[in-house]
């Protein structure tokens, strides 16, 4: 009787003990432990290596996987219309507000920025070095008729492009100039390889240099080269599918100061300058 009594105690206290492990081991797991989202985000963030630094932080503290789809902003755009993405990462604010405008989004907050500059061969056969003016500086390059090549794929970079030939009063066409259609990394290479001019943000520019091109900044800090960045939930009304909790819980931690502490480390090490400058509300008022 009392061995079957002590028997009992010890297998009530196994129990017990496998209940608590099991307690405990929920409560340690992140709330959104097996969930996803779709981020739908230019070439940029994906090229430069940004997201391959601070999504980690992201899906540890959350339980969430991020599924990131690397393409142009006016792609990127379209995913969101089409409800085929949760949460957006782009540059071309103008596009952006005319997103929110027309009711695909339900939240806009801006993130961080950084630049465009015009890169291109070091012989720089249409003597565009140091120019201040990004538009005369295309009026060179047209006037030259030196290769350039553009991204030609309705991005960020393709539409602030448009805008500086826009802005030089030129619209660009004949052997001289390139629409790719492809991201920036791609373009860059082709650049490279072909000595020709282009448009690049500087965060994939810098890192495609330390992959082997030897293309050099020859026009940056003209104020028409300014690079924001902002993200969009995408409007839940667009389909049952759209997870906008977690879409919001991501953009929460995207402009949280601990988020932009990273951005502003990223490419520190590499380059002694980081590659993306913060930008949230909270940044600026922290």
């Amino acid at each position: 009787m009392k061995k079957g009594l002590c028997l009992l105690i010890v297998l009530m206290g196994v129990l017990m003990a496998c209940g608590s492990s099991q307690e405990a081991e929920t409560e340690s797991a992140p709330a959104g432990e097996g969930e996803s989202i779709i981020l739908a985000t230019t070439t940029s963030t994906e090229d430069s290596g940004l997201l391959g630094y601070i999504l980690p932080d992201f899906e540890e503290k959350t339980g969430v996987k991020v599924e990131v789809v690397s393409v142009g902003t006016g792609q990127a755009l379209r995913l969101g219309e089409d409800g085929d993405a949760d949460v957006l990462l782009v540059h071309a604010r103008a596009r952006e507000d005319a997103f929110m405008e027309a009711g695909h989004g339900t939240r806009r907050e801006d993130v961080m920025y950084n630049d465009f500059i015009i890169v291109g061969p070091a012989a720089d056969p249409a003597g565009i070095r140091g120019q201040e003016d990004a538009a005369q500086a295309l009026q060179m390059i047209a006037a030259a008729g030196v290769p350039f090549v553009s991204r030609g794929d309705d991005s960020g970079t393709h539409t602030k492009e448009k805008s500086i030939w826009a802005a030089a009063s030129i619209e660009p066409q004949g052997d001289w100039y390139n629409s790719a259609g492809q991201g920036m990394g791609a373009v860059l290479t082709i650049a490279d390889e072909e000595q020709a001019y282009t448009l690049s943000d500087r965060a994939t520019y810098l890192k495609r240099t330390q992959e082997g091109i030897d293309l050099e900044i020859l026009v940056e800090g003209d104020p028409i080269l300014f690079n924001p960045y902002g993200v969009m939930t995408v409007n839940p009304d667009k389909g049952e599918h759209i997870k906008e909790d977690l879409a919001n819980q991501f953009v929460d931690w995207l402009i949280a100061v601990p988020t932009q502490e990273m951005i502003a480390k990223f490419g520190v090490e590499e380059f002694s300058a980081p590659l993306f400058t913060p930008d949230s509300e909270a940044w600026r008022n922290k």
